[in-house]
């Protein structure tokens, strides 16, 4: 039992690591995405609770989004579309109150889009050190869900902008404190916003049961 419980430590601990590295040089190397390994990937795709034809919806209104809302605001402006399950998350920065207004609508007229949360900070695009600070914080915040026992953290969306993070998910209240605990904990958070969409305990154990013989509980 014990050997047992050390080699899934040893799993746990260098996923962790590559999980944050790999945040590391995605915002060095400006990377769309990183193969962490077929183990961390596979998990990763089990443990999304949206259908299939919503992931693939979330893509194409990240896609429209990116491109309507730069053909109304600034090309120097930063903003970042983050779409879950149908519910899009803006980050960022824009110059204007009236850009800030601007990519919002655009984003909410999109075919598809259930709500927007504006989250658009007004003033200059943070810098590329502010930027790298945030990809490590949001490495370091899915590597300590790893350490978490009882805690599906691969179903939670991290995203980080100006060391506020941002946590989208469908997951139970339950989960979603656990998950901002966690994230609260982890050094250079400035805050944590929880931008869930709640289900059921009794909806939980049938999407976990789907992928988990013992869930947790």
């Amino acid at each position: 039992m014990m050997d047992l419980k050390r080699s899934l430590n040893a799993v746990r601990r260098p996923m962790a690591a590559a999980l944050i590295c790999g945040a590391v040089l995605v915002s060095l190397q400006g990377c769309v995405g990183i193969m962490v390994g077929g183990a961390a990937v596979g998990a990763l795709a089990v443990t999304d609770r949206r259908t299939i034809g919503a992931q693939t919806e979330d893509k194409a209104i990240g896609f429209k989004a990116d491109s309507r809302i730069y053909s109304v605001i600034p090309q120097s402006d930063n903003v970042k579309v983050t779409s879950f399950n149908r519910k899009v998350l803006l980050t960022g920065e824009v110059r204007a109150e009236a850009s800030k207004a601007a990519a919002e609508r655009e984003v909410a007229a999109i075919e598809g889009v259930q709500s927007v949360i504006n989250e658009l900070g007004i003033g200059e695009a943070s810098s590329f050190s502010s930027r790298s600070n945030d990809t490590l914080i949001t490495g370091k915040v899915k590597a300590s869900f790893l350490d978490q026992k009882n805690f599906y953290g691969n179903a939670v969306k991290v995203v980080t902008e100006r060391g506020i993070v941002y946590l989208m998910g469908r997951v139970t209240e339950r989960e979603g404190n656990i998950a901002a605990d966690i994230a609260r904990g982890v050094d250079g958070v400035q805050k944590v916003v929880k931008v869930f969409e709640y289900i059921s305990e009794e909806e939980y154990r049938q999407l976990t049961t789907t992928t988990d013989s013992t869930p947790p509980k």
